[in-house]
């Protein structure tokens, strides 16, 4: 509310009811501070202000002091959040939840009993202590608002403590004790009605042998505690095998259980993210690849279809549903020969599958991790690259000799567009530690793959193999003199093609193997020349989500209605955009629009390919205008 006075008499007497406060005199700020004694002088010092304006400045001032008292009860938090996160853990899962707080400027303290461990030089406090020793965490639980962790081999038995003392601890206490032993994960999930690998505790070898006849071989034996990174796994091709297996993993006492064989085809991944309200969001599904048991590669997203992606979704989220807790999950999960989707295991925070979101998410595994636990919105999970690949940097060689290859691959892949390198900063090298992580981002998986590859082998940045975006193909040879239209105006805009003879008719099966294969190879947009009966663009658009544009090649005495005709007349549920007999050109052109959808920069080439054809027919009106139409025609 402003109040305009002229100059005057009345504004001298306003000015000095006023004049107790150093505000401005127009100011809302001024009015909330008057009594209503200075109110109702005010009003019989000044015509101006009649009793109703009197009446509605005190309203105001009265509305703004209580609202300005409840903000001093409850004062709002100095940025994102004034609370302390306690992580049990300074591994490198620590690390990266220490460099998504300070973008969101919220302080992590750290529990973990190296004293240069790699979140050390990242955090706001390192507490140097075990986090599995019951005293320690609950002095560390004193310097925290909200505790949480970045490893599950904690003390849930703690932490159950805690929480009936009233410290915020996310996830659950009883989600940890769950997930850290990995029968107990089986019991839960399948009480939830969770697609599992059938499962069995075994307690000796007498029942091992009972297992192994109920589930058959192979037999995957597995250690109920302490497990991750390949550590606790077993495998028993034969009853035979058996013994030599558990003794493997140190025998009985410590806990094992067995998992009938699961015939999987790819293993897959999905963060998930539960907030304090129990809302859940999940991240695309990824494909995992191990070696040696270990995280080797992750695809993001997964090459699946949409049913097998959404089914992944389900499954994941309906197993976090079923626990207690805010923060950030990943369920591992196995894709079977039959489509099944079946669950493996869970982890209860940040995991390596989710690294490649730094760079290819709206927002990170880690900072929604922060998100939940301290009761902020979740964030957008979605990926802002068409494609990722992370890279998981493992030692090699022990000590020096592991330094040096790793640093060997680090250059490279410092050359490589698209890749940004994490080194976690552990002070030793050992044979299959996790050291680093390089991701890369580009507009295809086959782009991504081709990166990936150049900085793991010896060579330079110019030796990357550019990998087609466009896919030309054409029946026979003869359509060449046409479908190279299209290529020149593809290689004029800097577009990565291929050129291919793929006949529908001589050669099927080829036909077959090109079209399903191109999306997962990073084709994105198919150009298919055809003269005659022309299936070609039609058959190749029924068998890949790509899109295909199809253009009519003049071959035959009906000189190319017929293949113009056959291509446009699609039954409906498959496209094909068809361009003017022999336009490959527009072909070519049609393409690039379509990438420019995602591409900025081609977009960016598109809008300067219009504005230069736009001033070339200006500059040849000028011309036709200035020497008329017969010099015009003889020049």
């Amino acid at each position: 509310m402003y109040l305009m006075l002229s100059p005057s008499s009345h504004q001298v007497g306003f000015t000095k009811a006023f004049s107790s406060n150093r505000s401005s005199l127009l100011g809302f700020r001024t009015v909330q501070k008057l009594s209503s004694t200075s109110i109702s002088s005010c009003s019989s010092s000044c015509p101006m202000i009649n009793q109703q304006s009197a009446r509605s400045i005190a309203c105001r001032a009265s509305i703004e002091s209580d609202v300005s008292q409840r903000k001093e009860d409850v004062p709002a938090p100095h940025g994102l959040s004034d609370k302390i996160v306690g992580v049990l853990g300074g591994g490198q899962l620590g690390r990266m939840l220490c460099q998504a707080a300070s973008q969101m400027a919220i302080k992590v303290n750290i529990l973990d009993p190296l004293e240069n461990c790699p979140a050390s030089s990242m955090s706001h406090y390192h507490m140097v202590g075990s986090f599995d020793d019951s005293a320690t965490v609950e002095e560390f639980a004193k310097r925290c608002e909200i505790l949480t962790v970045e490893i599950e081999h904690v003390d849930a038995d703690t932490l159950e403590k805690l929480e009936k003392q009233g410290v915020d601890c996310q996830p659950k206490a009883s989600t940890i004790r769950i997930i850290q032993d990995k029968f107990l994960q089986k019991v839960h999930f399948s009480g939830h009605d969770i697609p599992l690998p059938r499962f069995k505790q075994i307690e000796d070898l007498e029942s091992a042998i009972k297992a192994g006849q109920e589930f058959g071989y192979p037999l995957m034996i597995k250690s109920r505690r302490l497990a991750y990174d390949g550590r606790g796994n077993a495998v028993a091709k034969t009853e035979e095998a058996l013994t030599s297996a558990i003794n493997a993993l140190g025998g009985f006492g410590h806990g094992l259980y067995v998992e009938q064989w699961a015939p999987f085809v790819k293993e897959l991944a999905v963060i998930v993210a539960r907030g304090r309200d129990n809302s859940i969001l999940c991240y695309p599904a990824v494909e995992t690849v191990h070696r040696d048991n270990i995280c080797h590669i992750v695809k993001a997203p997964a090459n699946e279809s949409w049913k097998i992606m959404k089914l992944a979704t389900d499954v994941a989220s309906r197993a976090v549903a079923s626990l207690e807790g805010a923060g950030v999950f990943a369920v591992e999960l196995f894709l079977t020969e039959d489509g099944e989707i079946l669950l493996n295991e869970v982890a209860p925070r940040p995991h390596n599958s989710g690294h490649h979101t730094i760079e290819s998410c709206y927002t990170s595994q880690y900072e929604q991790h922060l998100r939940a636990v301290v009761g902020l919105p979740l964030g957008d999970p979605s990926m802002k690259a068409p494609a990722s690949m992370m890279y998981n940097i493992l030692g090699e060689d022990e000590g020096e000799a592991g330094f040096i290859i790793a640093n060997q691959i680090i250059k490279r892949a410092l050359c490589t567009p698209g890749a940004t390198v994490h080194w976690y900063d552990k002070p030793d090298m050992r044979k299959q530690r996790k050291m680093g992580h390089i991701t890369v981002v580009g507009p295809s998986m086959g782009i991504v793959e081709a990166r990936v590859k150049s900085f793991l082998k010896e060579g330079s940045a110019e030796d990357i193999p550019v990998a087609p975006r466009v896919g030309i193909i054409m029946g026979s040879d003869s359509d060449l003199p046409v479908m190279k239209e299209a290529a020149k105006v593809l290689d004029d805009f800097g577009v990565s093609a291929e050129v291919r003879i793929v006949s529908a008719h001589r050669t099927p099966e080829l036909m077959y193997s090109y079209a399903t294969s191109a999306r997962e190879r990073g084709i994105q947009v198919i150009i298919a020349g055809a003269g005659g009966a022309a299936h070609l663009p039609g058959m190749v658009a029924a068998l890949t989500p790509l899109p295909v544009i199809g253009v009519p090649v003049r071959a035959s005495a009906l000189d190319g209605l017929d293949s113009l005709l056959s291509i446009v007349q699609m039954p409906r549920g498959v496209p094909v955009a068809t361009v003017a007999i022999n336009n490959a050109t527009n072909a070519g052109l049609l393409a690039v629009r379509m990438l420019g959808v995602a591409d900025t920069a081609l977009q960016a080439r598109m809008a300067q390919f219009q504005e230069d054809a736009r001033d070339t027919v200006l500059e040849k009106t000028k011309k036709l205008e200035k020497v008329g139409w017969e010099e015009y025609l003889s020049s």
